[in-house]
């Protein structure tokens, strides 16, 4: 037989009851509390610790020497650094516009022409017979123009006769002009200055109309075609000039005037062909020539700045060492823009402070330090 057991017949009876059953759970969850608050205070307690042993031997090391940078406000530049090419002005490829043989050429490959100047000559005699006979018929229409016209005062031929003769004045007057027009490209002249790149024509050679005859390149301005990242497209929008290095002319310096920005990617690495006119009345500049764009995307005026080798990360926290009082402070900072190896300080230093740029690996929160140096901003980017 089972025992039954006995249900508490008063409220008080109940609450005592479920309090008793209750006691093992909350005697466990009691026990939890206690041992995780145990574990907290002993991890607090190894922290100090090891704080208080970190700055003991932090005092009791010899002092670093250290180097430091009295840090100032400056200007400091965001650029990209891009490849290009020189490119000429003007490419031309010169067409023969008639036919004929060619019985002179002028000039040879390499040469410098002048808008005008006469590259070749073409065979002329066909072309000088047919502007004769083109001559001969235009005085014969005239002449009888002429009689024409007295013969219709005198009401002797009708308008009709008289109009179709003035007619044939004009067709004739076009065809002696084309015929002019026609032996006057016998010689084939420069239609820009510039220099032969390539030279088709030969004495003896049969052309044909639109038969290659030179190829003329226009090098007394030159452009430096840049290709530009999409990602860098509304920066170079706005700017007027670029500062190119000419590495094939012993790095040489100039500057080029913004001519035109491509409205779409010139290849599929979607680079934007960004076109600046040069100068280059010497020729110094030639096409095919390697360049360096060196474009500013943004200027920081004013703005604190030290060596990047300076900054230190650890944990996800970017910080330097700064001296104060003759030991090394741990400082957070907030980075900025890139330039050459000095990087903007945007939050956490300030003017007068000095950072520590050589012997900041080997030092920790706290140390001594011994200032063998304290530089400027030009010579601590060069450390």
């Amino acid at each position: 037989m089972h025992s039954k057991e006995i249900e508490p017949q008063t409220r008080r009876g109940r609450i005592v009851k479920m309090i008793w059953k209750a006691l093992p759970l909350l005697f466990l969850m009691m026990t939890v509390v206690i041992i995780i608050t145990f574990f907290s205070v002993i991890n607090a307690k190894k922290t100090k610790m090891a704080e208080a042993q970190a700055k003991a031997l932090a005092n009791e090391r010899p002092p670093t020497n250290v180097v430091l940078l009295d840090v100032q406000p400056t200007t400091i530049r965001d650029r990209i650094n891009l490849p290009g090419a020189i490119e000429p002005w003007t490419d031309l490829e010169l067409l023969a516009k008639i036919n004929g043989e060619i019985i002179e050429v002028s000039v040879i490959e390499g040469d410098k022409v002048t808008q005008g100047q006469v590259i070749a000559r073409i065979d002329p005699t066909d072309y000088q017979i047919a502007l004769d006979a083109a001559k001969a018929s235009y005085r014969m229409a005239h002449a009888n123009l002429k009689r024409f016209e007295k013969l219709f005062e005198m009401r002797l031929i009708p308008k009709s006769e008289f109009e179709k003769n003035e007619t044939q004045v004009q067709t004739t007057k076009a065809e002696m002009e084309k015929a002019e027009l026609s032996l006057s490209r016998c010689n084939i002249t420069a239609p820009m200055s510039g220099v032969i790149r390539r030279l088709d024509a030969k004495k003896g050679l049969l052309l044909s109309v639109a038969d290659p005859i030179a190829r003329i390149l226009e090098i007394d301005k030159v452009k430096a075609v840049i290709g530009i990242p999409e990602s860098d497209v509304p920066f170079v929008r706005n700017i007027d000039t670029v500062q190119l290095t000419v590495q094939a002319l012993n790095n040489l310096k100039i500057e080029g005037r913004k001519h035109v920005l491509a409205a779409s990617p010139e290849n599929i690495a979607r680079l934007y062909k960004l076109e600046l006119a040069i100068a280059n009345p010497d020729g110094m500049l030639l096409p095919g020539m390697f360049v360096r764009a060196d474009i500013v995307k943004n200027v920081a005026k004013a703005s604190m700045s030290v060596p990047l080798y300076t900054v230190i990360t650890r944990n996800q926290e970017q910080f330097v060492y700064v001296e104060k009082d003759g030991l090394a402070e741990r400082r957070p900072v907030a980075l900025g823009i890139l330039e050459d190896w000095k990087v903007q300080i945007k939050k956490g230093l300030a003017t007068g402070d000095r950072v520590i740029v050589e012997g900041h690996r080997n030092v920790e929160e706290g140390q001594r330090v011994n200032v063998v140096r304290v530089v400027s901003g030009k010579e601590g980017t060069a450390l």
